[in-house]
Order: C-alpha cells, then structure tokens, then sequence
C-alpha cells in the first residue's frame, strides 16, 4: 500500500506596498498618501494606485492599516426607507464624494421601526464606521437597556433636518423654493390657493407652508392662507380633496407638499371628472421621476439630490479629517419645473 506522500504546497507572498507603487507606477509616499489622504492626491494618480491595490490584493493590508488607525474608513447613511423616490439620488451624491476620499458607504434602512434603527446602532457602535449621514429627520436612538449610552460618531444630517438635536445640515431651501411655487400659481391668476401639507409637525411641511405664506403676501391683494393636512402619501392626497368638496368653497389652484401628494391630488380630481389644468392647477415639490410620466406631467420644484448627498459627505469628512468641526446649515436653490398641470385661472 502506497502512502500518500506530504507535499507543502508554496503560500502565496502577500502584497505590498511597494507592490503598488511598483505597478502604479509611483512612489511609495504617494500610495501612503492616496491611502491616508487621498483629497491630497490627484484624481489620476489615485485612480492608478486604487486600480493597483485592487490586482495586487494589497486590500486586506489596507484595512489592518485602518484597524491599527482605529478608523473603519466607512459611513454609514441611516435612511427610513430605501424605496424614498429621493433617496437613490442623494445616495449617488453621498458614493461619489465618498469613493473619491477613500471611504465606503454602508446603508441601514429603518422602514421607520425603532427596533430596526436601535438595531443599527449597535452594530455602529462596533466601530464599522467613522460617521454618519441621517436621512430620517431625528436623532438616532442613542441607546438600548442593554446597550445605553451608544455615542454617536460624528454626524450631518441630508435632504431632512432634525427635529431636536443640533447637527449640519444640508438640503433644499424649502421656505424660498415654496414661496417661488406660490408665487408661480398667483402670476396665473390664482388667488383660491390651498397648501395640502405633509402632516402636523413634519418639520419640511412646516418650512414649505412658511414659503406658501410668503408667497401669498408678496401679492397686492390679501390672500387667505388655506391648509389641508395630508400625510405625505398619494392617498393623503387623495383624501385632502374629497373632504375640501364637502366645503362650499373650493380653490382653484393646490400646491402640494410633495409629487406623492400632488399625483394623489390629481387622480382624486380626475375621478370627479374634472381637468387639470383646465378646471384646477396642481403643483408638487421634488420632481421625482414619476412626476413627469403622469397625464398631465407634474410642475413641481425639483430638488438637486445628488449635489445635497455630495456636500453632506463632503462636509462629514471633514469633521473626520479636523477641517471643519462647526455645525453649519447649507441651503441650495431649487429649481421651478414648469410642466403641464398648470394652467390660467377661470379657463374651466
């Protein structure tokens, strides 16, 4: 019986930097650079030396590194819902500005539920990343009975404010976006306007009612400030308009405090059978991309999605980095989408 003989098989040498450098074709100080500082290094030379970690499989030794650093190189984007037509776009924003300083981007999705948010705040709190981006408009859960007092790391808030902590803040100015909406519909001749809102206490309806109002008193005439409380959702829509036809007044323009809501506003008008923009003008806010597929496309204030996720990493890393450590808010402008929903007032 022959036995089966003991071969050591050769252990393939890891990876190292000067691997890199060797392959890339640059220096061994640039490859540090690139890893510990890649805004210092030109976006050519830090494609090449990220092109050549990734052959060399010099990666699991740039990680040690950042373990040995006490930095994950990774951000977290805490978001209540993935499926939020917003946030895809403010999540390109948040990639593109990441990947080009040398971090990663992980998601935690909430679906809204505490238990899923307490959730994820354990596992940040393992050290898997280095900060944080909320979409969810409040403060995360900062602990659990069997895990209280989690810090937070350093943290800026997305598209949606919070409500009760102080943090940066990047999004769309609301107030100066609504009021440019209302002012639209009253160049039309509109002077019935109503607000359906987002829900009492949504802090963006709150800024985008504020806007409305602006906007009705920068007309000659007194303008009534008309609210009908919706929650956000096409159906909220739908039923701000059934309950203003048991009212003897109607108006003849709503703006609305999303497209959600301006489309649910505008099937609920069709099935009564009127037209719009003939017998009713509707106008949304986001410009999500359903809004301009629907009969009629939807005029609405289009947000610049991927340029709010850009700066709010933007300014996340450079509180990681020391750069920037002052909470600061910045607003960008949006744009009016002139579409088909819109029309003159009294054409019905």
């Amino acid at each position: 019986m022959t036995g089966v003989p003991n071969v050591t098989l050769p252990t393939k040498k890891s990876a190292t930097i000067e691997d890199v450098a060797k392959l890339a074709g640059v220096s061994i100080a640039t490859v540090s650079r690139a890893i510990r500082n890649p805004e210092k290094v030109a976006e050519s030379t830090r494609k090449k030396v990220t092109n050549a970690i990734a052959r060399t499989g010099y990666t699991a030794n740039v990680m040690a590194q950042n373990l040995r650093m006490q930095r994950s190189k990774m951000v977290m984007v805490l978001t209540p819902s993935i499926a939020d037509p917003n946030f895809p776009g403010i999540l390109i924003g948040l990639e593109k500005e990441a990947h080009a300083r040398g971090y990663g981007v992980l998601i935690g999705n909430t679906e809204g539920a505490i238990s899923l948010e307490e959730n994820h705040m354990r596992f940040l709190a393992t050290g898997v990343a280095d900060g944080l981006v909320l979409l969810t408009g409040h403060e995360p859960v900062a602990g659990t009975p069997k895990n209280p007092g989690i810090k937070l790391p350093p943290t800026v808030a997305a598209g949606r404010p919070l409500e009760t902590a102080e943090s940066s803040f990047v999004g769309v100015d609301d107030v100066a976006a609504s009021k440019m909406a209302t002012e639209y519909l009253v160049s039309l001749g509109h002077r019935r306007i109503v607000f359906v809102s987002g829900g009492v206490g949504d802090v963006l309806s709150e800024r985008r009612h504020t806007g409305y109002r602006l906007g009705l008193a920068e007309c000659a005439e007194e303008l009534t400030d008309w609210r009908m409380e919706g929650d956000g959702s096409s159906e909220g829509g739908r039923a701000a308009v059934e309950r203003l036809f048991i009212k003897d007044t109607l108006p003849t323009a709503f703006f609305c405090f999303n497209d959600n809501t301006a489309i649910g506003v505008i099937a609920a008008l069709r099935l009564r059978g009127f037209d719009v923009p003939r017998d009713f003008s509707v106008i949304g806010f986001d410009d999500i991309p359903f809004a301009s597929n629907i009969t009629p496309a939807l005029t609405t204030i289009r947000q610049p999605r991927t340029m709010i996720g850009a700066q709010a990493m933007t300014l996340l890393l450079d509180k990681l980095e020391g750069k920037n450590l002052d909470n600061s808010e910045i607003m960008m402008h949006g744009d009016l989408v002139v579409r088909e929903s819109c029309g003159p007032v009294g054409r019905g």
